[in-house]
């Protein structure tokens, strides 16, 4: 098997090191990820620029761009490698319901679906994690089992493990994505030379975290599994359109 790996916290995060070993040992590992933290960049593509490619003497490959540039390049076979599938992660820190909006981790999985290739994204539910190993773990017997299971096409795996050691991992849920309340306030701070400059605050807390949702079953101690649809067309919604604009033309 052939794995490409990404990540958005970039080329030299622990969580990254510790997926490729674990993945090296069922198959032959490419990894690219950006040069440095890209979290939140979501599905962006560089396209006001080129973009560049540094490979490190572990052989890890760093591009000056976003995740999903990152999986973009090396799916192409540019780097000596055609991928079977695309493995993003380890996230310090969970994705967890509309975080996936904003994710890089998860972007990164979704361009290998736009790519017909069966895509994971893995994250952590600690953003200071002391368990990569346990999410390692799960990712190496997810990706073992992925090539068997009935994926829908365009669908990504969303995986949160919660950061424990492995034999303390409550088992597996399949999940649907809780919803956060909205983000708190942007943060306004003066730089040393006065100049005003806006913090992005961080996400709101979860607002729908019961039974059945992603929040739920990390805060058990589950592993979450979520599959994701890319195409976003709310169909039940498509008649209440038609219906509004035949009556308003």
């Amino acid at each position: 098997m052939k794995i490409l790996i990404s990540n958005d916290d970039g080329v030299y995060a622990p969580g990254l090191a510790a997926l490729a070993k674990e993945l090296a040992s069922i198959g032959e590992v490419l990894v690219v990820a950006p040069d440095r933290n890209r979290s939140g960049a979501s599905n962006s593509l560089t396209l006001d620029r080129p973009l560049e490619a540094f490979r490190h003497e572990n052989g890890f490959i760093g591009i000056n761009g976003t995740p999903t540039d990152c999986v973009h390049l090396g799916s192409s076979g540019i780097f000596g490698m055609k991928p079977d599938i695309v493995v993003s992660g380890i996230n310090a820190g969970p994705n967890l319901g509309d975080d996936v909006i904003y994710s890089g981790t998860v972007a990164a999985a979704m361009e290998g679906r736009h790519l017909r290739l069966p895509a994971v994204a893995i994250s952590s539910g600690n953003f200071h994690p002391e368990h990569y190993d346990s999410a390692a773990k799960v990712a190496r017997e997810m990706v073992e089992k992925i090539l068997q299971l009935n994926v829908a096409p365009r669908t990504v795996l969303n995986i949160n493990v919660p950061d424990r050691a492995y034999d303390d991992l409550e088992g597996v849920h399949v999940t649907r994505l809780g919803h956060r309340s909205c983000a708190d306030m942007p943060i306004e701070a003066e730089d040393p030379r006065g100049k005003v400059r806006y913090w992005i605050a961080g996400a709101g807390p979860a607002a729908e975290a019961g039974p059945g949702t992603d929040f739920y079953a990390l805060d058990q101690g589950y592993v979450s599994i979520t599959p994701l649809h890319v195409d976003m067309t709310q169909y039940s919604g498509m008649d209440n359109v038609a219906d509004w604009l035949e009556s308003s033309f």
